[in-house]
């Protein structure tokens, strides 16, 4: 490294979980069982997806884009902590850093934009049932997913080469067992005014306004719901929306939580972290599967051939 009035820094410091090496090969244990369950999960979802030509519709498509991206969102965090714990090694490289937060950044708001697809599409089919295979075609449902990985990668890629700018002092540390974007700005010791802005106008734009969108169709889908005169009529309705309500709660009620936390002691802020990058992305399989009999008899199918097959 450098050394001078500004330091061109080589590394950070994760500080991550427990040092007490009591602790790690129970961390390295049960992180490395959440992350496989993760990605076994999210993989059974996608090839009952695919390998069921009932499922080919466009609601199981964005699923199956959201079980990709959280592959992705996890495995950008989580085999980087499992090494770091194995070897008790709390340091990644500056490019590391700057990597894991850009890809980060693509993922975490590629779902973002999939559970607001999502909700478009409970909100035509429910309200809009009659002209539901017009506006859902194959065409829009595609060019929707385009626009959201293009819109994920821009403002991920615009963030990461203004974090590429930034000078740092003497502290390299991230109270995290990742590179948060908003601790590694802080740590900067030059001008981060560009950065904070940037960051304000994403939470805003990326986050608020999909929200928003989520809440407008979910209000249009109850008043719906609510002038289906059978009651049987109305759980039925009711039931599509069930599984990603509940991912749409667990998903942006974790990440108020890492907002929220973000400012308390490091071990609230590592177990919201942990809820948002690791929880999250693990239930959703389990959400869709146990709730859904169009996803249970497709991954009865998959698994049925893959005992087979061994």
């Amino acid at each position: 490294m450098e050394t001078g009035n500004q330091t061109r820094v080589s590394y950070f410091i994760l500080l991550g979980f427990s040092q007490d090496s009591e602790h790690q090969p129970i961390l390295f244990c049960l992180f490395l069982s959440m992350y496989l369950i993760t990605v076994l999960g999210n993989l059974l979802i996608i090839l009952a997806i695919t390998s069921d030509s009932h499922l080919h519709t466009p609601m199981y498509f964005f699923l199956s884009n959201l079980s990709l991206a959280d592959i992705c969102f996890t495995s950008t965090t989580i085999p980087k902590m499992l090494v770091n714990i194995q070897t008790q090694s709390k340091a990644i490289t500056y490019a590391g850093c700057i990597t894991q937060i850009c890809f980060f950044n693509i993922f975490g708001v590629m779902d973002t934009f999939l559970l607001t697809m999502m909700a478009y599409d409970r909100f035509v089919a429910i309200c809009h049932p009659l002209h539901y295979t017009l506006i859902m075609n194959p065409r829009l449902c595609g060019l929707l997913v385009l626009m959201s990985f293009f819109i994920s990668v821009t403002y991920s890629l615009t963030q990461s080469l203004l974090t590429l700018r930034l000078s740092f002092c003497t502290n390299w540390e991230i109270s995290h067992f990742y590179c948060d974007l908003a601790q590694a700005v802080t740590l900067a010791c030059s001008d981060t005014l560009i950065n904070h802005i940037l960051l304000y106008m994403g939470a805003g734009l990326l986050g608020i306004v999909p929200f928003s969108g989520i809440l407008f169709s979910y209000i249009q889908i109850v008043s719906s719901i609510l002038r289906i005169p059978s009651a049987d009529g109305k759980y039925k309705a009711f039931s599509t929306c069930g599984s990603h309500l509940s991912t749409v709660s667990l998903f942006y009620g974790t990440g108020l939580g890492v907002y929220l936390s973000s400012n308390a002691p490091s071990w609230r802020g590592m177990i919201a972290s942990v809820m948002y990058t690791m929880v999250t992305p693990m239930l959703n399989p389990f959400i869709y599967s146990l709730r859904n009999r169009d996803i249970k008899r497709a991954l009865g199918k998959v698994l049925g051939r893959m005992l087979y097959v061994l």
